[in-house]
């Protein structure tokens, strides 16, 4: 996990899937190469946090006049004191005013801010996830900024599918494809499980990409969330995580990258498109 060190009201970052640290070379001239724009990617939808990167997004039937949802990684939002939330945990419907910056479709950052009203839920266990509700709808959005939201594919995608992976921080682009479907990704005390493990040569993501949305680019829908990658070839330690197959073979490589999938979220959604942990049959971490 790549976040920076960093504490906002309810959204301190880590060093997990990737925001910024403040330290090391990612504060560099050897990095600034990595940071330009790349053409090629539409980056309307993306957005930039003050750690991470992430998007607006919606569920399929949502009204325009709904709230605004923002996509991002549990990671990147930190625990009740400050650092990251533990394992084992998750936050729910908590009072926010975390505020996000828009891109243009050229990865420019657009004008103004959006602020939140509400972290809907967040947990980096099981899925490195958190949700955003926002003080403007949809259609307030878009008379304000132009932006319109990228839809989370309702399906789980499938191995081989290409991706892309667009970081509101950095505001690059990524190209792969799914490489793996990973039963349990460990990092440290954490435990990821069916993360995507992305295919060798184009998805190396860095720090400060936390949280960017991993697209479909055929559909241009979200079908997970970048969370995390192996610094260092280091098995099961912070910024270093490890496969863990059903039998408990361990398996690590040293710059693979991983993210968690995003369609888990439709197993809790009541028939209001509203988050309802206590629904049957919710796929998120609940306690």
């Amino acid at each position: 996990m790549k976040t920076f060190i960093l504490v906002i009201l309810f959204g301190a970052s880590s060093s997990f899937a990737k925001p910024l640290a403040d330290h090391g070379p990612m504060g560099s001239g050897l990095w600034r190469r990595d940071i330009q724009a790349v053409g090629g990617y539409d980056f309307r939808g993306i957005v930039k946090l003050s750690n991470c990167s992430g998007s607006l997004v919606r569920f399929q039937g949502a009204k325009d006049s709904d709230p605004g949802l923002i996509l991002t990684n549990g990671h990147c939002v930190g625990g009740a004191f400050g650092g990251m939330m533990p394992a084992n945990q998750y936050s729910y419907h908590v009072p926010s005013k975390r505020t996000f910056q828009f891109l243009d479709a050229d990865g420019s950052i657009k004008p103004g801010t959006v602020s939140a009203r509400e972290l809907l839920y967040a947990t980096i266990t099981w899925n490195d996830v958190a949700l955003y509700s926002l003080e403007l709808s949809y259609a307030q959005i878009k008379k304000s900024f132009g932006v319109d939201a990228i839809l989370i594919n309702p399906a789980r995608p499938n191995l081989e599918d290409p991706i892309q992976i667009l970081s509101g921080y950095w505001q690059k682009g990524y190209s792969c494809r799914i490489d793996r479907f990973v039963y349990q990704l460990k990092e440290g005390e954490y435990v990821s499980k069916d993360s995507m493990r992305y295919s060798k040569g184009g998805c190396e993501t860095i720090h400060g990409t936390s949280g960017s949305p991993v697209l479909d680019p055929r559909t241009r829908t979200v079908v997970g969330v970048n969370s995390t990658g192996n610094d260092s070839g280091e098995k099961c330690t912070m910024d270093n995580p490890c496969e863990v197959s059903e039998d408990g073979l361990i398996h690590v490589e040293k710059g693979r990258s991983y993210g968690d999938q995003t369609y888990v979220f439709y197993s809790c959604l009541d028939s209001n498109l509203k988050l309802d942990l206590s629904k049957e049959g919710c796929q998120l971490f609940r306690n």
